[in-house]
């Protein structure tokens, strides 16, 4: 009895320091976010559902978003969020002029506002979870699964298959925050994915 009261105080110990290490490095990605956020522009797509159809009409739209800022002649962040919002109606226009096309019921609102994202990895580069200036498009009822990129700097070719940031991007980054955050954004992989591990089993989630 008196080994199980033992065994059982010290399992309680580890995952309290456990606990304490995780929270701890959640509020340090948040303090890492407050400070870089300034800098990033972020781009984010919420489909209507998680049917089929809707997931395919995501991917596509977001696609023809991106296409249509692609010559976008913002050079800073505020002239490309300047230059969203003072073509957002021409923007919308595209989008529910493709999801008539394929017979959508539901139209695309995009808005330039602030969200919450979790941790996200884009190749080797990890950005912390926090509040960011996002390019917001919501179609229809928005309850679907959602994708994000990087707009500015322009990180939203990087996608699953890319193990490693192009250097053309790292430079981008590097010109825009300082030395010791723009290392800390390339935390190990494996350190990421136990921390991610880490906050999903201690908030519940699946």
């Amino acid at each position: 009895m008196k080994y199980q009261k033992t065994l059982l105080m010290s399992a309680s110990c580890f995952l309290l320091a456990l606990l304490c290490a995780v929270l701890w490095g959640y509020q340090k990605d948040e303090r890492l976010a407050q400070r870089i956020a300034p800098n990033i522009l972020r781009f984010h797509v919420l489909a209507n559902s998680n049917s089929g159809k809707d997931q395919q009409i995501k991917n596509e739209v977001k696609s023809l978003i991106l296409e249509s800022l692609h010559s976008c002649p913002a050079s800073s962040k505020e002239e490309l969020s300047t230059y969203i919002n003072e073509h957002k109606e021409e923007l919308e226009n595209q989008a529910n002029l493709y999801l008539s096309r394929y017979g959508c019921g539901y139209h695309a609102a995009i808005n330039v506002t602030k969200a919450y994202f979790p941790t996200k990895a884009y190749g080797d580069l990890v950005l912390p979870c926090g509040t960011y200036d996002t390019v917001q498009v919501r179609l229809g009822r928005a309850r679907g699964r959602n994708w994000w990129c990087v707009l500015y700097p322009k990180l939203c070719f990087i996608d699953a298959t890319h193990s490693v940031l192009p250097e053309e991007s790292r430079q981008e980054l590097k010109c825009l925050l300082s030395e010791e955050d723009y290392l800390a954004l390339f935390e190990r992989p494996s350190q990421i994915h136990i921390k991610l591990k880490l906050l999903q089993y201690f908030s519940g989630t699946p």
